[in-house]
């Protein structure tokens, strides 16, 4: 998902506010819009809340569940809200809030894994990572 514009940008927002996005199209390019598009509003402190929440009820609407080995992943989310934003705060100030975001996609969307340099255990899997955020052990995130 790279939007064309910001109309295209604020209509996929607001499916994902309200569950309606279609999971089918609910890639990590999907993902990395989504981050890039609150992350260009708010602080990563006060986006972090947000998407916990939103990240899960969205989860719930299309029909998932957030479990020890599905759904929501803390790690996860902590960990590429904090490389988004660290992208973001790169770019320049003047830039419009779509071209920020489609630098996000087209920068990470082909770094799918980039999480792996980070961790030396399989955090996809882990289910104390999935609770709760567990620091990189190979690399710190800047």
């Amino acid at each position: 998902m790279i939007p064309a514009n910001q109309a295209e940008l604020d209509d996929f927002l607001r499916g994902f506010e309200d569950g309606t996005y279609p999971v089918k199209q609910w890639t990590h390019a999907a993902h990395l819009a989504m981050a890039g598009g609150y992350l260009t509003r708010m602080s990563a402190d006060e986006a972090l809340p947000f998407l916990r929440e939103r990240i899960a009820a969205y989860n719930v609407a299309q029909g998932g569940v957030n479990t020890d080995s599905s759904g929501y992943h803390e790690s996860l989310t902590v960990f590429w809200i904090k490389l988004v934003a660290a992208h973001l705060a790169g770019l320049d100030a003047a830039m419009l809030r779509v071209d920020k975001v489609r630098s996000v996609v087209e920068t990470f969307a082909p770094r799918r894994d980039i999480f792996r340099e980070y961790w030396s255990f399989d955090v996809v899997k882990s289910v104390e990572a999935r609770r709760s955020w567990i620091p990189p052990d190979l690399r710190p995130l800047e």
